[in-house]
Formats: C-alpha cells, structure tokens, sequence
C-alpha cells in the first residue's frame, strides 16, 4: 500500500487509503500517536544535513522538509474541519489537492524549523481541542467531498498524516534520512 493519497484519484482510493492507515494505528489512541509525532520528528530531523532533507524520496516524489510542511498544513485543516463539525450542522468538508498545495505554497522552499514550529503550535492548538470535546460533539458528521459523511469520532482527517508517518517509517524513508 503506498501511503500518499494524489487528489487525481481521492475519491475512488479514499476508502482502502483509509483503511491501511487506520489498519497501521491498530489500538493504538490516534490522540497519543498525534502527540508523539513532533518529538519523534526534531530528534531525527534536526541533526539531519539539510541536503539530505531536501531530497526528494524519489522521482515526482516530496523531500522530507515538504512532507513536514505538508503535516503542518494538514493541521491548519484538521483543526478547520474539526471546528465546522462541531459548529455547523453536517457541513461540507471540502478536499484539496496536496500536490498543488505543495507547489503553489512552495514546500520546496520552506526552512525546516519554520514547518516544525507551525506544526508544533498546530498540533497542540487541535490536540487541546480535541481532548475537550464531547461524547455528543465527536458524534457529529461532516461531509466529506471525497469520503462521504463521517462522525467526528471516526473522521481519519484529523490524524491522517501522522499515520502516514507511521507508514513511511515503517518503509525505510525516515530512518533512512535520519541517518544522514
């Protein structure tokens, strides 16, 4: 299982990329693996040669400084998402294309503890959030443009890249950048 999910086909792989990641979560509490996530990456990442972080896993692939970016601007719309279910009456929650993202906000480009920090502050802001919520509120339902309807509880948007950190772990990626 390849554990990106390009916009181009979101909508017919929604339903296995989802279940590969939550298949990797196992038992574990998506809220403590959120937590564990940015320590685990600035004791890897912040030692690493900055070359080596901005090299790309392989052709038309992101470098490791893209996909914290990338986890960091998730956040931003986790904790966007989060907020309209809980507020709104099963609102619509819109995709978007990573990809794009990645390039008309120029990941490339984007110092690595300038992505961390926001990461940081992101994932604490919705962390906090989280933890506050309700049995009632974590019942409510967004639409997803491209997953349907999901309960806030079951809603794998929120956690979804700090499982497909899991995954990149498990394939070598990280360990191997950490290394350098």
């Amino acid at each position: 299982m390849t554990f990106s999910n390009p916009a181009g086909n979101a909508s017919a792989a929604a339903t296995g990329y989802v279940r590969a990641l939550l298949d990797l979560l196992g038992s574990r509490n998506p809220l403590d693996v959120m937590a564990e996530l940015v320590p685990w990456l600035e004791a890897r990442l912040l030692t690493g040669s900055e070359s080596a972080l901005r090299k790309p896993e392989a052709p038309g692939k992101w470098s490791v400084v893209q996909v914290v970016q990338h986890l960091a601007d998730s956040d931003l719309v986790a904790g966007y998402r989060i907020r309209m279910v809980v507020a709104e009456n099963s609102p619509p929650l819109q995709g978007y294309d990573q990809d794009r993202w990645a390039r008309e906000f120029q990941y490339d480009q984007v110092p690595l503890a300038a992505a961390l920090d926001q990461l940081r502050s992101l994932r604490t802001a919705n962390l906090r959030l989280w933890n506050r919520l309700t049995s009632d509120q974590l019942e409510r339902v967004g639409v997803h443009s491209e997953r349907g309807p999901k309960a806030l509880v079951t809603f794998c948007g929120s956690w979804e890249p700090t499982i497909w950190c899991i995954g990149a772990k498990s394939t070598g990626f990280w360990p191997r950048v950490a290394d350098v």
